[in-house]
């Protein structure tokens, strides 16, 4: 079974590929929606990380004949209300860099005690504009002071994830699909389209 993913972020692709080889079998194939840089990607106007998944896989889906998936994930931080939320790659501004989203994170946590966090991720997968399956899971975990670890990406390297001891940047990517929101949300999803 081939499903299309609607992301131009090269992180989540790869993470998606490793997730699907983990727990699709060998049953399920995800390519990127052809042409997708060439396509105008919809506004995000939507205040939830599910709306949101939905709102883009719906958008998506009139450009392939065919299944196609969306997230919408980022990191919700306790002592923030919840922040940066829906806004999380784009924290520092419209063309955030990793690190800046990172420093301003640190800089609004500057001197808090309560450093809880977790990472949210939403699935949606749509067909001719319809949403047909929507998916969420979370990973609890903490904001440490500075960046640890070259792996992941976004706010991998702040997240520490008391099971493992480490950051998410510091754990191998092996390690991070089997306990990371968006590992848990996309296996949620195999199991789905794998038992049509």
């Amino acid at each position: 079974m081939i499903v299309y993913c609607a992301t131009t972020n090269p992180g989540k692709l790869r993470e998606f590929n490793l997730i699907a080889a983990h727990y699709g079998a060998g049953k399920l194939e995800v390519l990127p929606v052809p042409g997708l840089k060439e396509i105008e990607p919809p506004e995000e106007t939507a205040a939830t990380f599910s709306a949101n998944a939905a709102l883009k896989a719906e958008y998506y889906s009139q450009f392939v004949d065919g299944m196609v998936f969306a997230d919408d994930s980022g990191l919700a931080v306790d002592a923030l209300n919840g922040a940066p939320g829906i806004y999380s790659a784009r924290y520092a501004g419209e063309a955030a860099t990793d690190p800046a989203n990172n420093a301003k994170l640190l800089d609004a946590l500057k001197n808090e005690p309560n450093r809880t966090a977790r990472f949210i991720c939403a699935i949606a997968v749509a067909s001719r504009r319809q949403t047909l399956f929507g998916f969420e899971d979370f990973v609890e975990g903490e904001i440490i002071d500075a960046p640890r670890g070259p792996n992941g990406f976004g706010y991998d390297p702040l997240f520490f994830y008391p099971p493992f001891g480490t950051t998410f940047g510091e754990a191998s990517a092996e390690q991070k699909l089997l306990v990371s929101h968006r590992g848990q949300a996309m296996k949620k999803m195999i199991e789905r389209l794998l038992s049509l």
